[in-house]
């Protein structure tokens, strides 16, 4: 499908507006963002209160203020440790410097010190003539030999008034952002039903289950991922805190504080929080044990927490890849800076669910979420059209893992040469693409040859919980069963397929390239197999012509093209059975030759 010029245009121009218009309004989009998720943490324990008979009013009102409590006390102390970390600082950069200089004359060498003196010297000199020496031409005109005058300009001593300005004016940002995300959060906490319900309006009051499992799907996604999150680096910090303040670190609630902040930065927030307390770890230790226990802590704690604790908490709560992830933490850190980084992961997860929901933003979902972009029958066939079967080997490999061979069969492999017959009827596969289907088709079932077959009762049938795996033998000796293919390339890959199916069931049966060998053959049972939607005619006519070639074969015809339903008490004909490997092997246990039965 060729999309028009214009199509594209007007979204791109779109696009840029919007992009355009989120840079120039961080100012004020910022501190609402902020107060819309922080909406999301909050409504839980507000839906709480109200369950204990609290009225609404008070119990926002409670759960904006223990939240601003918390906020000014966790300030409070970053404050006061930042303040005694400040005084220690000399201290902690003499111990360093002496550190430093027993580094360099342990593992330097004679040859690299000579050349950093060397570069210093040289760094001097520059400095030197790019400020030029005092001449007595450059000194106001002076004559030669006489001294300057030096001349010192005193600013006036402020007034009371001065001065406060000059103290608040550093707090009026933060002040000023915090007050409008207090608002605006106590706004959202206030009118949530009903901004809810005007949302779905201006969405679309037509299509009410829509629009309402979009915003259900986002605001459940929303509240498990901050709320997991917050509990998770809020312990992540604790931790790090408490093995800080073990290790002997100075300050290790602020930097276990720090720990929990930045672990909301995707990958790279735990380096970024180790960075500070290994340097003062390392200015403050005698030796670098101290600085080794810290990368150590660190080095522990983190994967520990993001390889196993996380996923069994949060699962796949965010639905993002991990492209994704990098790609919003690069593009929100450009748009909004450091606070953008930190609500790059919650903004991209919220535009990703509304595309879920939304057919013109559907790419986007595709691009960033979780799911896999593929499904598992076309991923085996992008495999097939180039020839490289391993990965395709690798799915069927993992697909074993909690299913059968006839099932991987059924629902993978069938599917993606299902696939194939569609394309190949308008005309898009050429005779290499036709063969790299072929050969990677061969592979896979020679790969899975191998492959155990799975336990099966001793009933005559037996079917699996999917109702697809149908035992009909055991091992046994007489005629054997001669797999063809109907029409083309693609019907000798599902030749291939059944032939393996009945191999795993005991019965001797073989595929053969080409309907040619039916002469030459003297097998008991004729399986002709089509994966395209052929008429009753033609079925017909490959049934007379096979009668002529092989009278004393019994002939099965497998249509193995899109499953259709069959009805309750329906059996596969005696001549036809179509559209999974269950009703080929039916159709064969009932009407294959005698010696074959016996065997099924």
């Amino acid at each position: 499908m060729i999309v028009p010029a214009g199509f594209v245009f007007s979204n791109f121009t779109v696009g840029v507006i919007v992009v355009a218009a989120l840079y120039f309004a961080r100012e004020i989009l910022v501190p609402i963002t902020l107060a819309v998720l922080l909406s999301f943490v909050l409504a839980p324990l507000v839906r709480l209160l109200q369950r204990l008979r609290v009225p609404r009013s008070l119990a926002v009102i409670g759960a904006v203020a223990a939240t601003l409590v918390a906020s000014l006390s966790l300030t409070t102390m970053v404050m006061v440790e930042v303040d005694q970390l400040a005084n220690d600082l000399p201290r902690y950069q003499s111990t360093l410097s002496d550190k430093m200089h027993n580094l360099r004359d342990t593992v330097g060498h004679a040859g690299l010190l000579n050349a950093s003196n060397m570069l210093k010297n040289l760094d001097r000199e520059l400095q030197d003539r790019e400020d030029g020496a005092p001449t007595s031409q450059s000194l106001s005109g002076a004559p030669a030999g006489k001294t300057p005058i030096p001349v010192e300009v005193h600013q006036p001593v402020p007034g009371a008034s001065e001065t406060l300005v000059a103290m608040l004016q550093p707090l009026a940002v933060p002040f000023t952002t915090t007050a409008i995300i207090v608002i605006f959060l106590i706004f959202f906490l206030f009118q949530r039903e009903d901004l809810r319900n005007r949302f779905i309006r201006l969405a679309g009051s037509d299509d009410l289950e829509r629009t309402t499992a979009a915003l259900d799907d986002a605001a459940r996604r929303l509240s498990k991922l901050f709320l997991a999150q917050l509990m998770l680096n809020a312990i992540f910090g604790a931790v790090i805190g408490l093995g800080l303040a073990i290790i002997g670190v100075p300050s290790a609630s602020l930097w276990g504080l720090l720990a929990a902040i930045l672990r909301f930065v995707p990958y790279i927030g735990a380096i970024l929080a180790a960075a500070l307390p290994v340097a003062l770890a390392a200015a403050v230790g005698r030796d670098w044990t101290m600085a080794l226990w810290t990368i150590a802590l660190f080095a522990v704690v983190e994967p520990l927490t993001g390889q196993i604790i996380e996923p069994l908490v949060c699962g796949r709560t965010a639905g993002l890849s991990p492209v994704a992830v990098v790609l919003a933490a690069s593009f929100w850190t450009w748009l909004w800076g450091p606070l953008g980084l930190l609500l790059s992961t919650p903004l991209t997860l919220c535009l990703v669910v509304l595309a879920r929901h939304v057919e013109r933003l559907r790419f986007i979902d595709v691009m960033l979420g979780d799911e896999p972009a593929l499904t598992p029958q076309q991923g085996a066939y992008q495999r097939m059209l180039t020839g490289d079967p391993i990965e395709a080997i690798e799915q069927a490999r993992s697909f074993l893992k909690k299913g059968s061979i006839q099932n991987y069969y059924d629902e993978i492999l069938l599917g993606a040469l299902r696939l194939a017959v569609a394309d190949a009827a308008l005309g898009r596969l050429n005779d290499a693409r036709l063969e790299n289907i072929h050969q990677t088709v061969s592979e896979i079932v020679e790969d899975l040859a191998a492959h155990e077959t799975p336990k099966i009762t001793d009933s005559p049938e037996h079917t699996s919980e999917k109702g697809n795996v149908v035992n009909i033998g055991t091992s046994g000796h007489g005629q054997s069963v001669l797999c063809i293919p109907g029409l083309g390339r693609l019907d000798v890959c599902a030749a291939l397929v059944v032939a393996d199916v009945l191999k795993r069931q005991g019965v001797i049966a073989r595929a053969a390239e080409s309907p040619a060998v039916v002469e030459a053959d003297n097998a008991g049972t004729i399986c002709v197999c089509f994966l395209e939607d052929v008429t009753e005619a033609r079925t017909d006519f490959t049934q007379r012509k096979l009668s002529r070639q092989a009278p004393s074969a019994k002939i099965v015809i497998c249509m193995l093209g899109e499953p259709k339903d069959i009805k309750d008490g329906e059996e596969p004909g005696a001549d036809v059975t179509s559209r999974s490997l269950k009703n080929v092997l039916l159709a064969l246990k009932k009407n294959a030759a005698p010696s074959i039965r016996n065997e099924l």
